[in-house]
């Protein structure tokens, strides 16, 4: 006997993880108002310039890297992957922003997620391992990217008492 999921109930777990992760909390695994764009949103520049530590990334390189992952991770779940992919430049290239910069940043990463949004919702069948591997690496990814920011923030923000 051969145990199979129907795809539907793939997508609709798939949708709901990523809107969970990227921007409206539902109660899958987040607290209320901590999915990427609301806990983006409450960052400046100048915090998301800030390194963790001397040997850890700005928060504005984390958001830079997973615009940078999102844009690989689509071609491959494509079947198109991309060749000669530079990974240590996805964490250099963006360290420090200005508020303009930091603005563009996130809706360059935004406009990346709505376009593998959309390209997801396109697929009319999941039987290709690229794009079942290739979505749950994405949503894992992310998911894991926003912990590190959350956790960025602990030492960047200052506390209320």
């Amino acid at each position: 006997m051969t145990d199979q999921i129907a795809s539907q109930h793939y997508v609709d777990s798939l949708f709901f993880g990523l809107e969970e992760t990227f921007t409206t909390v539902r109660g899958g695994y987040l607290d209320p108002g901590t999915s990427l764009f609301e806990t983006l949103a409450t960052i400046d520049a100048v915090e998301a310039s800030k390194p963790v530590s001397a040997c850890c990334a700005s928060i504005a390189a984390q958001v830079f890297h997973v615009r940078f992952y999102i844009d690989n991770i689509e071609q491959w779940m494509n079947s198109t992957p991309p060749k000669d992919v530079d990974w240590n430049s996805s964490w250099t290239t963006v360290t420090t922003v200005t508020e303009d910069e930091w603005t563009a940043l996130i809706g360059e990463l935004r406009a990346s997620y709505d376009r593998v949004r959309e390209t997801m919702k396109s697929y009319d069948a999941w039987d290709n391992q690229d794009r079942l591997g290739g979505s749950l690496m994405l949503l894992v990814h992310t998911a894991f990217h926003l912990g590190q920011i959350r956790q960025s923030l602990c030492t960047i923000k200052t506390c209320m008492p």
